[in-house]
């Protein structure tokens, strides 16, 4: 639990790193890599749901 917790801080980290180059200085590739960052984020998320949920039951 303690390594998906962290993946995911790392997963938004980055991704705020890649938004921000985006918004602030129109850097497309960085828009990109937000958006691959995203998908990611939501896979994580869904596996924190899971996981969560076993560890609810015990």
């Amino acid at each position: 639990m303690n390594e998906l917790l962290n993946n995911l801080n790392e997963l938004c980290a980055s991704f705020a790193k890649d938004a921000a180059a985006q918004t602030e200085n129109g850097n497309k590739a960085a828009g990109a890599r937000a958006r691959k960052t995203s998908l990611s984020i939501e896979k994580a998320l869904k596996e924190f749901r899971k996981v969560s949920l076993e560890e609810s039951k015990k």
